[in-house]
């Protein structure tokens, strides 16, 4: 246990020692300096010509944000017409049908959002053309469409004054041919090399130790296993996601994995610092949101380690801790470790059935998908985080009676409104449409737990409202993964999901570019000696106590009645 332990800190030092380079990279990618991926300016030239985009004019918050929602209203349609008919179209070796109008509603806006919340099993719901020309495709804009919105908003607390946030067509280029293309294809060689399957054939049939003959899915998965982790996306080119041993063969592929989906998120806020030159600003945030992490790491792998209570009653021993729902070549350890960033940094891939967690382990992961700061995904992590600085500023102000300034702008109530907007509605959605499920299952008392047209819940009680609670926080959250006990291919859960997915990606985005892009038109009050100091550890700490302090209240009354009262059954 020991080792795995070993591993699992290894796993977090070499990510951030590989992210802070890659965040001085990304600052000089976006402030237009010389880099060596500078090879891709006529490839990025062309791109702009035969899309009529002039990379030299600027855009305010309203003409970025229109481009951006724009140009995502065009690729659901697009993707939603390609899974309805991926029955009648190539590449599909293995005969699959097309989606239902319900279940591509729900996939394709899934992935534009981020979230690759799968209600279908790669090997079965889609074709190989449909995993390259949706799936594929969605994970690089969606990762890229993240990163603009956050360039857009330092762009506006770069400057005293300004009214241009940048243009963000270049930006959303750049981040794919200068971050996210480089990126993929050194994790795509990678994991080719190690076993992940990279070619167009069909099933094939293995025979396994026990000597039965089996059909196995291959096709070219190398490539979207590198974009599902690098983008934050997470999405699983086979239904058991990186639990899957061609899509995570060994313990290298699984740290590689592991390493590759925190890269981006944590090389954001150091890039944050370098771009704006506060690098000390860049390190208050990037230690509030790692003691946030190891908040919710911290006892998810002591329970893991320790094993189940039930079991334990049972006198059975259980040496290697609760390995229900574990992969033996992973262990505890390094799953807890996997189960709780791929929740904090919205990846939603998984290495281990969540559902089979201890309850404590249910509760940090539903917990870090509603904080949904602690690093976070490509780009929009920091944007929600931004939303608990505008409202600690807010609250430090009016503790000091003075009038709230962030960055060399007041903040006034216009600001404070639309990130109270953008915190509300995260609860709201989460425990809305939760209590909308449950209200679905109490109408069916004769039937137990089932509510037609097919079985929802494999477990009753407790179990059965976390795994409802869980399923619409990861999509509150654009995260993905899911308490795979709940039947979720139905139309309810595919329509009700979906909405909540659209809402839960764009406003967030919304509100802080509207904040900043608010903020930014101001005039530039100087600093004097009452300022607020935001790259203070004081000031960090503020930042903290309301992270902690608004999710509690919005949250702990769902919890209690999930993973909280699982928790005391079990004693």
């Amino acid at each position: 246990m020991t080792g795995e332990i070993t591993g699992v800190i290894l796993m977090f030092l070499i990510a951030v020692v590989l992210a802070y380079p890659l965040g001085k990279y990304i600052a000089k990618v976006f402030k237009g300096e010389r880099t060596f991926t500078d090879l891709m300016n006529p490839v990025e030239r062309f791109f702009y010509r035969i899309c009529g985009i002039n990379p030299g004019e600027g855009m305010n918050w309203k003409q970025f944000l229109k481009a951006m929602l724009t140009i995502n209203m065009l690729w659901l349609v697009y993707a939603f017409v390609l899974l309805v008919f991926q029955d009648k179209l190539p590449l599909n070796p293995d005969g699959n049908p097309a989606q239902t109008p319900d279940l591509a509603f729900n996939t394709a806006i899934s992935f534009l959002v981020n979230c690759d919340l799968q209600h279908y099993s790669g090997e079965s719901g889609v074709t190989y053309l449909t995993q390259l020309f949706v799936m594929n495709f969605l994970m690089f804009v969606s990762a890229a469409t993240g990163i603009a919105a956050l360039i857009g908003v330092l762009n506006g607390l770069r400057e005293k004054t300004t009214q241009n946030l940048g243009n963000f067509w270049v930006i959303f280029t750049k981040a794919i041919t200068r971050v996210l293309l480089p990126l993929c294809i050194i994790g795509a060689v990678l994991l080719a090399i190690n076993g992940t399957p990279a070619s167009y054939d069909g099933k094939d049939s293995i025979t396994t130790l026990q000597g039965d003959s089996v059909q196995v899915s291959r096709g070219p998965a190398a490539g979207m296993i590198a974009i599902k982790h690098i983008g934050t996306n997470g999405g699983g080119w086979f239904g058991a996601n990186s639990a899957h041993p061609l899509e995570n063969p060994n313990y290298f592929t699984n740290a590689l994995e592991m390493i590759m989906q925190m890269i981006i998120p944590i090389a954001m806020i150091f890039a944050l610092g370098f771009f704006l030159n506060k690098r000390k600003w860049s390190v208050v945030i990037f230690g509030v949101m790692t003691i946030g992490m190891l908040c919710l790491l911290i006892p998810t792998m002591v329970t893991e380690v320790n094993g189940n209570p039930a079991i334990a009653k049972m006198g059975i021993s259980q040496a290697t801790g609760a390995m229900e729902g574990k992969e033996v070549r992973f262990g505890p350890a390094a799953s807890a470790y996997w189960s709780i960033m791929t929740t904090i940094i919205s990846t939603g891939s998984v290495n281990s059935m969540h559902d089979s967690s201890m309850p404590v382990s249910g509760l940090m992961q539903m917990l870090g998908m509603m904080i949904n700061a602690f690093y976070g995904g490509c780009g929009v992590g920091i944007l929600n985080y931004l939303i608990y600085i505008i409202i600690a500023v807010f609250i430090s102000g009016l503790m000091v009676g003075r009038t709230p300034e962030f960055m060399g702008h007041k903040v006034e109530a216009r600001e404070v409104k639309i990130a109270a907007l953008v915190t509300l509605l995260s609860a709201f959605l989460v425990k809305a449409f939760t209590a909308l499920a449950a209200y679905m299952v109490a109408r069916h008392p004769e039937t137990g737990w089932a509510v037609q047209p097919g079985n929802w819940l494999n477990n009753p009680s407790y179990h059965g409202f976390s795994e409802m609670l869980y399923e619409n926080t990861s999509a509150n959250a654009n995260n993905g993964s899911g308490f795979e006990g709940l039947g979720d291919n139905n139309i309810f859960w595919n329509v009700t999901t979906g909405f909540v997915l659209v809402l839960a990606r764009f406003i967030p985005i919304i509100g802080p570019v509207a904040i900043i892009g608010l903020l930014a038109a101001k005039k530039f009050v100087p600093e004097s000696p009452g300022t607020l100091k935001t790259d203070s550890w004081t000031f960090g700490m503020m930042t903290f106590a309301v992270i902690i302090v608004i999710n509690a209240l919005s949250f702990f009354p769902a919890l209690a009645l999930g993973p909280i009262a699982e928790y005391f059954s079990l004693r």
